[in-house]
C-alpha cells in the first residue's frame, strides 16, 4: 500500500467518522421529540417508499421541475456503485468490477456515463430556472439561494471530475476503460495530443478532487437543507400515506395521561420525532405553499414556513436539551423565510418558543386543513399535524382562539352542534317523508340494515335540508331499510377537533360512539364528507369501528345495481362541473364515485373539469374550522374556487358535501351567476319517476 493509499485511507475514516458523529448528533436531537409508533403496515409503508420516494411519483406531478429532480435522484443511485468502486480503488488500486460478467460490466459501465450526463443536465436545468426562471416558490433569502447553488455546483463538480479522471486515464492507457463509456472516450479524444506526464498529472486531480468533492458533500449535508437526501426516504417510510386507514387522521392526544402537564405543542419538544424528522427533510422546494389555498389568495400561511420554523426551532433549542453546548456556539446554516426569529444568547433559547417567536396564531388559524400540503410533498412531510398541536395548545393550554369560535365551541358543548339550535329539531327535516329513528326501530325489535348519519349541515341548514331530503328519497326509491338517529345523533366533533379543541372532540365523539354501539350500528351512510372522513378514519381511535360510505359511494353503487328507478329522458343539465371536496377526495381518495353518479343518472351530460381538479382541487375554504372564522385578508377562498367553476362555462355546479355546497353558492351569488349549485343527490333525484321526486 502506497503512501497515497494510507493517507487516502486515512481521509475516509476521517470523513466517514465525522459523518457518523453528526448523524447521530440529529438523531439524538429528533429523541427530544414526543414518541410515536409508525411502524405498522410495514408492506403499505415500503410500497410508498418504492412509489413516492423512490419512483418520485409527487415530482412527477410537476413534470418539467420532476424529471429534472429525478434525473439527478436516480443518477445519484445508479452512480453510488461507481463511488464504491473509486473509493476501494483509492484503498486499494487493482480493484474494479471487471469480476462481473462481461456483459453486466459493460451495462455497469455504460449506465455511469449516461447518468452523469442526465445529471450534469439536469443541474444545468436547474440553475437556470432558480438564476435565470425563478418560479415564485422557489425565491428564497440569499442564504438558501447560495446553498442551493453551492449543492448544485458541487453535483456538477463531481461528474465533471468523473469523466476527467476517466479520459486523463485514457489518453495514458487506451484500453483501460471500456468503450461503452461513450462520454470518457470523447473528452480522451479532445485531450489526446498532451504528454503522458501531463495526462498523469491531470488524472491525479481530477480523481483527488472528485474524492474530496464527495467527501465534503456528505459532510456538508448535515448543515444544509440538502439534508433531505438522507432523511427523506426513511420520512417518506414513517408517513401515513397512499392506502393507509391513518391518512389523513388526526392524532390521538391521550388527556387523562398520568402526569400529563402539556397539551398540544408549544415548542418542539411537544413535537413528535415524525414531526422533527419532517423539518430534516425539507427540500424547500415549495410545493405545498404554491398549493395551499390561503396563501395563493394573499394570506400569510405558508406550509413550507411552518416546517422550516420547526428545523429552525430544533437546531436552535435541541443542542441546549441534549447538552451538546458545541453545537450552540456552532453557526449553523438555516434558512428560508423566518431567519429574523432565532435567539442569539443561551437565555434567549430557553426564553423563546415555536409558537409566537416563530410561527404567529394568525399564521395557524387561516389553515383550511385541505391537506393540500401534504398531498404535493415529495417527502412525506405532514404539515397538518404540527399545525393542529399548536392549535391544540392555544385552545387547551392558553384559551387562545378567534372570538368568532366561541359560540361554536358554547354550541357543540351545549346542543351537540355548531350552531345554537335546539336537539329536537334535528329530524324535522324529516316530518311526513315516514323515515324512522333507531330508538323506534329498536321498540319495535327491528335493525335498519345502514344507519343513515345526517350531520349537522344536514339537519339545520336550510339549503343542506334539501340535500338530506333527496337522499332519502332515494334509499326509499331503493328499498333500503334505514333509520336515523334523530335527537340523539351530535355533531361528529370534526370542526372542535380541526380547532384544537381535543377535549371536545372526545366528548362529543364518545357520545356518539356509545349511541352508535347501543343500537349494535355496522353500516352508516353519511352526506357530509367531515362525518364520513370522522366517523370512519378517526372514531376507531376511540373504539368505534363501523362500515362507513359516503353518500356518492352509495348512489353510484346501486346505479350500478339497477336499483335506483329513473324516469325515461336524460334531465335538463347537459353540463356539470363536479367540485372535489377535500374530505372526500384527497383525505380518502373518492373521486370516482360522485362522477359515475352524475354520468350514470345523466347519460348525455358531459362533465367539465376545472383546472385544478381531483386530488390538485381547490379547497371551497370551509375546512379546519374556517366555516366559522371570517377571511379578513388576501381574497375570499370561496370566490377563487367559484370562479374557477364557473370558468368552464358548466351549465350547473355539482358538489358532494354540504359545507362546500354553502360555500359555492355563496361565491356564485358574489359573482352574481346564475349557475345553480347541485348535491349529487339532488341531481339523481331530480332522475326519480314524478312520486319519488317530490323534492326535486
Amino acid at each position: 500500500m502506497t503512501t497515497q493509499n494510507v493517507l487516502f485511507l486515512l481521509l475516509v475514516a476521517a470523513a466517514g467518522a465525522f459523518f457518523a458523529l453528526n448523524v447521530e448528533r440529529l438523531v439524538r436531537y429528533l429523541r427530544i421529540g414526543r414518541a410515536v409508533d409508525r411502524t405498522d403496515q410495514p408492506a403499505r409503508r415500503l410500497g410508498n417508499v418504492l412509489v413516492v420516494a423512490l419512483g418520485q411519483s409527487k415530482l412527477m406531478r410537476d413534470p418539467g421541475p420532476g424529471i429534472m429532480h429525478a434525473m439527478i435522484f436516480w443518477g445519484f443511485i445508479v452512480l453510488t456503485a461507481g463511488t464504491v468502486e473509486l473509493i476501494a480503488q483509492g484503498v486499494y488500486p487493482p480493484f474494479s468490477y471487471g469480476f462481473l460478467p462481461t456483459g453486466a460490466y459493460r451495462v455497469y459501465s455504460v449506465s455511469q456515463d449516461v447518468f452523469g450526463l442526465l445529471v450534469l443536465l439536469a443541474v444545468a436545468f436547474a440553475l437556470f430556472r432558480r438564476l435565470v426562471l425563478r418560479p415564485r416558490r422557489l425565491r428564497g433569502d440569499g442564504l438558501e439561494q447560495a446553498d442551493a447553488i453551492l449543492i448544485l455546483t458541487a453535483i456538477a463538480g463531481l461528474m465533471v471530475t468523473m469523466f476527467l479522471t476517466n479520459a486523463f486515464l485514457l489518453v495514458n492507457e487506451p484500453t483501460s476503460v471500456v468503450r461503452e463509456k461513450f462520454v470518457s472516450h470523447a473528452l480522451a479524444t479532445v485531450l489526446a495530443g498532451m504528454s503522458p506526464s501531463t495526462a498523469a498529472v491531470g488524472h491525479d486531480v481530477s480523481w483527488w478532487t472528485h474524492a474530496i468533492l464527495l467527501l465534503a458533500f456528505l459532510n456538508y449535508l448535515p448543515y444544509s437543507k440538502h439534508l433531505h437526501i438522507v432523511s427523506s426516504i426513511p420520512n417518506v417510510y414513517f408517513s401515513n400515506a397512499q392506502g393507509m386507514r391513518s391518512k389523513g387522521a388526526i392524532p390521538y392526544l391521550d388527556l387523562e395521561a398520568e402526569g400529563a402537564e402539556q397539551f398540544g405543542a408549544s415548542d418542539v419538544e411537544h413535537l413528535t420525532w415524525k414531526q422533527l424528522l419532517d423539518g430534516y427533510s425539507c427540500t424547500e422546494c415549495g410545493r405545498c405553499t404554491a398549493a395551499c389555498p390561503a396563501n395563493l389568495t394573499g394570506k400569510i400561511l405558508s406550509p413550507r414556513k411552518i416546517i422550516i420554523n420547526t428545523r429552525q426551532r430544533l437546531m436552535e433549542k435541541a443542542p441546549l436539551l441534549v447538552g451538546d453546548a458545541r453545537e450552540v456556539e456552532r453557526p449553523r446554516l438555516v434558512h428560508g423565510e423566518g431567519d429574523d426569529a432565532g435567539a442569539q444568547t443561551v437565555t434567549e433559547i430557553m426564553d423563546h418558543r415555536l409558537l409566537d417567536q416563530y410561527i404567529t396564531e394568525e399564521e395557524l388559524w387561516q389553515c383550511t386543513t385541505c391537506r393540500a400540503c401534504v398531498q404535493e410533498c415529495p417527502v412525506g412531510i405532514e404539515h397538518l399535524d404540527t399545525i393542529i398541536d399548536l392549535r391544540r395548545n392555544l385552545v387547551l393550554m392558553e384559551s387562545r382562539f378567534p372570538a368568532e369560535v366561541q359560540p361554536a365551541f358554547e354550541s357543540m358543548e351545549r346542543q351537540g352542534s355548531p350552531w345554537a339550535f335546539s336537539p329536537g329539531d334535528r329530524a324535522r327535516w324529516a316530518d311526513g317523508l315516514d323515515i324512522p329513528t333507531m330508538a323506534e326501530m329498536a321498540e319495535r325489535g327491528e335493525t335498519p340494515d345502514v344507519l343513515f348519519w345526517v350531520g349537522c349541515m344536514g339537519s339545520f341548514d336550510d339549503r343542506a335540508k334539501r340535500i338530506t331530503v333527496a337522499f332519502a328519497r332515494i334509499m326509499q326509491a331503493a328499498r333500503i331499510r334505514f333509520a336515523i338517529l334523530g335527537q340523539e345523533e351530535q355533531c361528529n366533533g370534526d370542526p372542535a377537533r380541526r380547532m384544537g379543541n381535543e377535549y371536545l372532540w372526545q366528548t362529543l365523539a364518545r357520545a356518539n360512539i356509545e349511541t352508535m354501539d347501543r343500537y349494535q350500528v355496522r353500516t352508516v351512510v353519511t352526506i357530509c364528507p367531515h362525518c364520513f372522513h370522522q366517523i370512519g378514519n378517526e372514531y376507531p381511535q376511540l373504539g368505534g369501528d363501523y362500515d362507513v360510505v359516503h353518500h356518492s359511494t352509495f348512489i353510484e353503487r346501486l346505479l350500478d345495481e339497477g336499483r335506483i328507478p329513473l324516469a325515461e329522458g336524460n334531465g335538463d343539465a347537459r353540463s356539470i362541473v363536479y367540485h372535489d371536496s377535500c374530505y372526500l377526495g384527497r383525505y380518502n381518495d373518492v373521486y370516482d364515485a360522485p362522477r359515475e353518479a352524475l354520468r350514470k343518472a345523466l347519460p348525455v351530460l358531459t362533465l367539465a373539469e376545472p383546472t385544478r381538479t381531483r386530488s390538485r382541487g381547490l379547497c371551497c375554504g370551509a375546512g379546519g374550522g374556517r366555516m366559522w372564522m371570517e377571511e379578513r385578508e388576501g381574497k375570499r377562498i370561496n370566490i377563487e374556487r367559484t370562479e374557477e367553476l364557473l370558468a368552464t362555462g358548466a351549465e350547473a355546479i355539482a358538489t358532494a358535501c354540504p359545507f362546500c355546497m354553502t360555500m359555492i353558492s355563496d361565491g356564485a351569488k358574489a359573482k352574481e351567476a346564475t349557475t345553480p349549485v347541485w348535491d349529487i343527490a339532488e341531481v339523481v333525484a331530480s332522475r326519480l319517476p314524478a312520486s319519488g321526486a317530490q323534492t326535486a
